[in-house]
């Protein structure tokens, strides 16, 4: 097994947020979705990944390397996109990449061109005047030439139209189909996930839920629905999270045969979208309907 990426008792602590020791890891030729709600502790995630944070306790390899010891080496083979621009918006794009292209030691000019054509980016045309969609390419571009092996997207596709996202994915599902490069995909837009990832590590509140494969993930859980005569403590203690109303329940559960076997067809059981599977993780109202 080969990880681009380890973390490991990952732990960070700030006045009234703690990171608590993440566990997880990403192999070769995969994407990992890393999801959570706002505050959740991503953003913290991937500064300490990139050590733009210091870590308080714990452990992060990239390509087997301590990303301390061997920061330089590390971040030429990284390739970082946010979800914000940061680039000199009076500079136009070839004014930009001129800038960038130093910075790395095996800048490819080759692939530069190529992604310049391939994703109709114009070089006269100052940053300014992009399009989100645009600018979020041009992010991607300069990513994707300097012989990255790990791509690193900070909420890429967040305030993009649906037909610019699914462009965007599409670029991704190309880039692996080389199977050396992993990426690590932090996002909230779960459709995203549903259509590229091939693992998911859910945190919230600053600790880990799971990290598994997506397929284990929707496999594992069931949503439960049913009227209130059918609930009572040893049910309750089955789900992950359940929703009451006047009409009755719903929760999810991994427990789905357990619950089977004492209710029986008292109860609907359905499929949960990822969707379901981490707002029921994570959130504890929605609406008016109590989540216990």
């Amino acid at each position: 097994m080969d990880n681009i990426l380890e973390v490991k008792n990952l732990s960070k602590s700030f006045q009234g947020f703690q990171l608590k020791n993440l566990n997880f890891t990403l192999e070769r030729g995969f994407i990992m979705g890393f999801i959570g709600p706002n505050g959740a502790g991503k953003s913290t995630t991937i500064k300490l990944i990139m050590n733009l944070l210091k870590r308080d306790t714990g452990e992060i390899k990239v390509f087997g390397k301590d990303n301390l010891k061997c920061e330089k080496e590390i971040k030429n083979k990284i390739g970082f996109v946010y979800d914000e621009n940061h680039y000199y918006e009076e500079l136009t794009v070839a004014e930009m990449k001129s800038v960038v292209a130093p910075l790395y030691k095996h800048w490819d000019e080759t692939t530069y061109k190529k992604y310049i054509k391939e994703f109709a980016l114009p070089e006269k045309k100052k940053i300014k005047d992009l399009s989100k969609g645009m600018k979020m390419k041009f992010s991607l571009c300069l990513a994707l030439c300097h012989g990255a092996d790990l791509l690193i997207l900070d909420e890429p596709t967040s305030g993009l139209d649906p037909v610019v996202r699914s462009e965007l994915l599409e670029i991704l599902s190309y880039i692996m189909q080389d199977e050396a490069k992993g990426v690590f995909f932090s996002t909230h837009i779960t459709s995203d996930l549903d259509k590229i990832a091939d693992y998911i590590t859910l945190i919230n509140n600053g600790e880990l839920i799971f990290s598994l494969q997506k397929d284990e993930v929707l496999e594992n859980y069931s949503i439960i629905k049913g009227g209130h005569q059918f609930i009572d403590s040893n049910i309750r203690a089955e789900f992950v999270g359940l929703k009451e109303n006047s009409f009755g329940f719903e929760g999810l559960t991994g427990n789905k045969n357990k619950i089977l076997n004492q209710l029986g067809n008292k109860i609907i059981v359905e499929k949960p979208t990822l969707e379901d599977i981490i707002l029921y993780h994570t959130k504890n109202r929605i609406g008016g309907s109590q989540y216990v």
